[in-house]
């Protein structure tokens, strides 16, 4: 199965990532584990030229369009072929972000940004997509340092985020499974594995 993970800024993604990688080893579950945009070479130095603050002159449809791109090398390198090996694939981001980032605070549109990574994903949909629902008022973005070109955005470019996530799951086919961190991040963590295990992701 393919599972995906989406959220503002500062929710705490990575560390629930980790949780979950630290359960699935304690319990002999093998899983591939990637990021968005990275984890092929070349998706790595596509992101680079996405994140680097001193881009300034980046238009929206560029950016856009790196995504998709280092999307596609990934599909095709990593994950694609973990599917078809029978593989669980836990992915940091997929494209939802771009919906949400470049279709809605963009302003590019979510059905132009659907259609221009269509051929990127090439059939590769996440099963389940875990959406760690807080407002960027609400998360810890503003407890951290923030040094690459999407956490540097405006307060409300980030807001913009949040509601094009919002908009997409209202309208999915629940796909989406909503999960409010507590602070407590095992707590948090255990409801994700509880999700997953309802879901049939893991065991």
């Amino acid at each position: 199965m393919f599972v995906s993970f989406e959220g503002c800024e500062g929710v705490g993604k990575s560390t629930q990532l980790k949780l979950l990688k630290d359960y699935l080893e304690a319990t002999g579950q093998h899983a591939v584990y990637v990021r968005e945009p990275g984890s092929t070479e070349i998706s790595e130095q596509i992101r680079k030229v996405i994140l680097n603050p001193q881009n300034t002159a980046m238009t929206d449809m560029t950016e856009a369009l790196l995504y998709a791109a280092s999307r596609a090398q990934l599909v095709r390198e990593v994950i694609k072929p973990a599917l078809e090996r029978g593989e669980l694939v836990v992915c940091d981001r997929y494209v939802d972000s771009s919906i949400a980032y470049q279709g809605y605070a963009r302003g590019l549109g979510a059905d132009t940004i659907k259609q221009i990574n269509a051929p990127a994903m090439d059939g590769c949909l996440p099963d389940v997509t875990i959406f760690l629902d807080l407002r960027p008022s609400q998360s810890w973005r503003t407890f951290k340092i923030q040094d690459d070109r999407m956490e540097l955005e405006s307060s409300a470019f980030h807001d913009k985020v949040y509601e094009g996530y919002i908009s997409e799951i209202e309208t999915s086919n629940g796909r989406f499974v909503r999960i409010k961190p507590d602070f407590d991040r095992n707590v948090t963590s255990q409801r994700i594995i509880d999700a997953l295990r309802e879901r049939g992701a893991i065991k």
